[in-house]
């Protein structure tokens, strides 16, 4: 099964600004990714060529990277994640930029039944609570914060019971997410 998911967040910034953020992404000053309402992004090594990681169940070893533009990260797992996702940082014409995920992959075995039913679910609301860290850490505000969809409170309710963790709820995510930006 072939698998195109693409999200792009317009952010009044300079290419500059908005790339800087991606270039903390797995720092410890990451001022991109939407740690602690999702499981952290984490390297054997500073963000470049070739570091291995992932954030929770989804592996993937990083195989380009531009700094402050572009960075592409292959798939090493879940089993069934054939392919690649990456994020880019695009300038437009009025000044601003475009940040842009591409997720890119052929789900073969297992995942053709676990992205559908639950990766897709999680990765959309991760991404889109990411794009708002980055709105507000460019601006000071988000214009339309993303709200997890019941399906995907009823997921991370069962795998946080799962794991055992004390999850944040949908409502505690936002302001954990502006709070940790700002």
């Amino acid at each position: 099964m072939a698998v195109i998911n693409i999200h792009v967040r317009h952010l009044a910034a300079s290419a500059a600004e908005a790339g800087s953020l991606l270039d903390s992404l797995a720092s410890e000053d990451d001022r991109l990714w939407p740690a602690p309402a999702w499981p952290p992004m984490r390297f054997d090594r500073p963000l470049g060529v070739g570091a291995d990681g992932g954030h929770g169940p989804v592996r993937y070893r990083v195989e380009h990277y531009e700094p402050g533009r572009w960075v592409r990260f292959r798939f090493t797992g879940p089993r069934g994640f054939d392919g690649f996702h990456e994020l880019t940082v695009r300038p437009t014409p009025d000044g601003g930029v475009d940040m842009i995920h591409l997720l890119a992959m052929h789900a073969r075995g297992p995942a053709r039944l676990t992205w559908p039913l639950a990766y897709r679910w999680m990765h959309d609301a991760c991404l889109e609570d990411g794009f708002d860290r980055a709105e507000h850490a460019l601006t000071g505000s988000v214009r339309r914060p993303a709200r997890w969809s019941p399906a995907v409170r009823l997921l991370r309710w069962v795998a946080d019971r799962a794991m055992g963790s004390d999850a944040p709820t949908s409502e505690s995510v936002s302001v954990t997410t502006a709070s940790a930006a700002g």
